[in-house]
């Protein structure tokens, strides 16, 4: 991928506190536009990403994973489709903030994120994230979050009642909840191996005001009975905060 114009690689073992050239300029030197820019965050392979990019041309999208193994597929696939609206950053998300400026961002997309159901500062819809996201974020921005997860969106879903988040969409079973639009309706890879084993799909749609104290629920959770992409669980625990 190094050969890839629009991908930008900067893990965090060679970041170190160097300065990104296109933070607060992503618009003005790299999409050549001023149009909102979206995030998807642990992107994998990059379906969401390049499938938004063909459904909103008059966005910038930008997907986001440490995975490079995976990004390649989506970073090829919309490179030789010639799309000038999406690009791939491969770093770490802990330190996404280093790469856009406030308000640089209008929306983030979360699809099918590890729960990390043992340490709640892994989850990447935590309030530890959250803090991170409002540094580039525009004040009220969308974040969506699709997952397979129960916990996963059990945890979100008490994470923004917990700080009065104001929420848009809310289903713990979106393709039997009418909610499914064509955006929602791009399936990963990932995703379509769940619903073959009948897996519900949950969505969670919310803004993320700049204003107010963040502060994580104190609640525990059941924990899921199996892992993502079909690993067994590793935990002993039946429940987690």
């Amino acid at each position: 991928m190094a050969a890839f114009p629009h991908v930008f690689e900067y893990p965090y073992s060679v970041v170190d506190n160097v300065p990104f050239d296109l933070r607060g300029r992503w618009g003005e030197e790299f999409f050549h536009n001023d149009r909102p820019i979206v995030l998807e965050l642990g992107c994998g392979r990059g379906e969401y990403t390049v499938g938004l990019g063909r459904l909103f041309p008059d966005k910038n999208f930008i997907g986001v994973d440490i995975k490079g193994a995976r990004m390649w597929s989506g970073a090829k696939e919309s490179l030789e489709a010639g799309m000038k609206n999406v690009a791939f950053l491969r770093t770490n998300i802990e330190i996404i903030d280093r790469f856009f400026a406030p308000g640089e961002v209008s929306e983030i997309w979360l699809t099918f994120s590890d729960p990390q159901m043992k340490k709640a500062t892994k989850r990447l819809t935590s309030t530890y994230f959250m803090e991170r996201y409002r540094r580039f974020l525009v004040d009220g921005g969308v974040i969506h979050l699709k997952t397979d997860s129960h916990f996963m969106f059990t945890y979100t879903r008490y994470m923004v009642e917990h700080n009065h988040l104001p929420v848009e969409v809310m289903t713990d079973d979106l393709y039997h909840s009418g909610q499914a639009d064509e955006i929602l309706s791009i399936r990963t890879y990932y995703e379509q191996q769940w619903l073959d084993r009948g897996l519900n799909i949950k969505y969670l749609r919310f803004r993320l005001p700049h204003e107010g104290t963040l502060a994580e629920p104190e609640v525990e959770i059941e924990l899921d009975d199996y892992r993502s992409y079909n690993r067994s669980k590793r935990s002993g625990l039946e429940k987690s905060k």
